[in-house]
């Protein structure tokens, strides 16, 4: 009884690969927001002030984040939950592959949560005039905790890798 349910558990693992399927689903339909942007923007570029262009900018460029987010969320993922991505010899292989542990993918995330905040910041900082002092106050909180979160993290991960 308790190899079955040992095997059982094993196998259960295999319950995350359409998780990680769904997530390159995402993938897609970033990259369709992605240029629906471009495409959005591209008739009022000779209109639109630096400022426009900027904030167009820091939208494509957080996009891009989250995508590559994505990506080391899915290949990690998978290859540290269910199985080994076994790539033809020749293949481009993803220089990182196999060697992002749940910690330091952890560790990746944060990192990656703290950049998108940062261009969110940004972008709000740069439309400061219209928005209430209260809630921008509440912006910036909400990075810093943000940014205590990656730190504190990485702390801990520091101080377990010296045990």
């Amino acid at each position: 009884m308790e190899k079955f349910i040992e095997s059982a558990f094993y196998a259960s693992r295999w319950l995350l690969a359409p998780i990680y399927f769904g997530l390159s689903i995402t993938l897609v339909l970033m990259s369709i927001k992605f240029f629906q942007e471009v495409l959005h923007f591209f008739p009022m570029i000779l209109d639109a002030t630096e400022a426009d262009l900027v904030l167009v900018t820091l939208s494509l460029i957080d996009l891009a984040l989250v995508g590559g987010l994505l990506v080391m969320v899915m290949f990690s993922g998978y290859e540290n939950f269910i199985s080994r991505i076994d790539l033809d010899e020749g293949t481009d292989k993803l220089n990182w592959l196999g060697k992002l542990d749940a910690g330091s993918l952890k560790q990746k995330v944060a990192a990656s949560i703290v950049a998108i905040s940062s261009i969110h910041l940004l972008k709000i900082f740069m439309n400061a005039a219209q928005v209430p002092d209260n809630k921008l106050m509440w912006y910036v909180i909400i990075h810093m905790t943000f940014v205590l979160s990656a730190i504190g993290m990485a702390v801990v991960d520091k101080m377990n890798a010296k045990h």
